[in-house]
């Protein structure tokens, strides 16, 4: 899929940049060709001559090389590649790219280049979260540039959460979606998956039946179609879709906030199941049997992601897909929920327990839209997210 293809990496500095030594041979297997750029900061934690024998290329590292500007200038080797990829992005080198600085070979290459850009943030969970960071994240977004990751997990510093860099195979897969030809490429869609948990107390909570399984089956689809793909996920049973940017969510709150950072898409599909409510105020501590009697629940409305969204003022999506999972007069109950909403499609089904479609391989839905309802015969995830993606690529065309 990659054969062919030229990709320039540009390696930040941080302990992650060990992981791009694997991504260069991941994809050299593929029949990529990868130029390296290596950051002075980069220099630290791996050398140049790994990079370069990995790589199989002469490896570019000083913005005012003699030899090399007369070789390649760095405005050529900023626009030969098919793809740029920065992997570790670090918190300086995206603050650089937000801010339009271009002060080493690196940063000029990403301003002059006319090459899509992807980046792969690495850094410490607090300097992700930090405002800062996030401003220049939704910069970057804004001006086009793909985001993959990061993950969550332990850090070199020993800490914990997000901003840990993408695995290589990650990377990998993502690339390939990026570049794959396809209706979608281009466009930026958005995708909500599984349930949501909303706490009782650290060991109970509120939730349902929801696998994700379609969810991720419409995401891998869309991907498949060459769209960028944001999959924003609650704690599903089944695993996200590979190439795609990946948001985990436990809550209706987080999720809402997720959507909000994400925006602007062309296209939403509203397919996780999200708690209506959640307890007013979660217990701190596990809540325990007592002489009292049961514990009394208070209960708040949660946030309706798919209303706000597809009643936005400035920046709606182009298409704004809900779902709709009903036990009973479904074709009725979605059509309502349609109009309620303003959203454009309906995707209804029946989850009653007799259809085992809740958890299971299968689903039978209808459409419903301003062209009218429209019932697909019961068919695997998979091949209702194919037919579901390809009328998305059709309505954005």
């Amino acid at each position: 899929m990659l054969a062919g293809k030229h990709i320039l990496l540009i390696i930040g500095g941080g302990i992650a940049a060990f992981k791009s030594l694997d991504l260069i041979r991941r994809l050299a297997e593929r029949g990529a060709t990868v130029t390296p750029v290596l950051t002075r900061a980069g220099e630290e934690f791996v050398t140049p001559l790994s990079v370069s024998a990995l790589a199989g290329q002469k490896l570019y590292r000083d913005l005012f090389d003699l030899g090399d500007e007369a070789e390649m200038g760095h405005i050529q080797l900023s626009r030969v590649a098919d793809l740029v990829v920065v992997a570790p992005a670090t918190a300086d080198l995206m603050a650089k790219m937000a801010g339009g600085l271009a002060n080493d070979l690196a940063s000029t290459l990403l301003l002059a280049t006319d090459t899509p850009v992807m980046i792969v943030p690495a850094m410490n969970v607090r300097m992700w979260e930090h405002a800062a960071t996030q401003r220049n994240l939704a910069t970057l977004r804004a001006d086009g540039i793909a985001v993959v990751g990061p993950n969550e997990g332990g850090m070199a510093c020993g800490e914990f959460g997000p901003g840990r860099m993408s695995e290589p195979l990650e990377i990998v897969a993502a690339i390939e979606v990026h570049l794959a030809d396809g209706p979608l490429k281009g466009r930026r869609i958005l995708v909500t998956s599984g349930p949501t948990h909303e706490p009782i107390d650290p060991v109970r909570y509120i939730a349902n039946r929801s696998s994700g399984a379609q969810g991720t089956a419409i995401g891998r689809a869309l991907a498949s179609l060459g769209g960028e793909v944001v999959f924003i996920t609650g704690p599903a049973d089944v695993a996200p879709p590979d190439g795609v940017q990946v948001i985990k969510v436990q809550t209706a709150l987080q999720m809402h906030d997720a959507v909000n950072a994400a925006l602007p898409v062309d296209a939403g599909v509203f397919a996780a199941a999200v708690a209506d409510w959640r307890v007013t105020s979660a217990s701190d501590r596990k809540l325990k049997k007592s002489k009292d009697g049961l514990p009394t629940l208070e209960f708040a409305e949660n946030p309706d992601i798919l209303k706000t969204v597809s009643q936005m003022k400035e920046g709606r999506p182009k298409l704004v897909i809900g779902f709709a999972a009903e036990t009973n007069d479904v074709v009725e109950n979605a059509t309502a929920k349609r109009l309620r909403k303003g959203c454009d499609w309906i995707v209804a089904n029946d989850v009653s327990p007799a259809t085992g479609i809740m958890g299971g391989s299968e689903n039978s839905v209808i459409l419903i839209s301003d062209d009218g309802i429209e019932s697909w015969p019961r068919m695997g995830k998979d091949q209702v997210a194919h037919q579901l993606a390809a009328r998305i690529a059709k309505a954005l065309a």
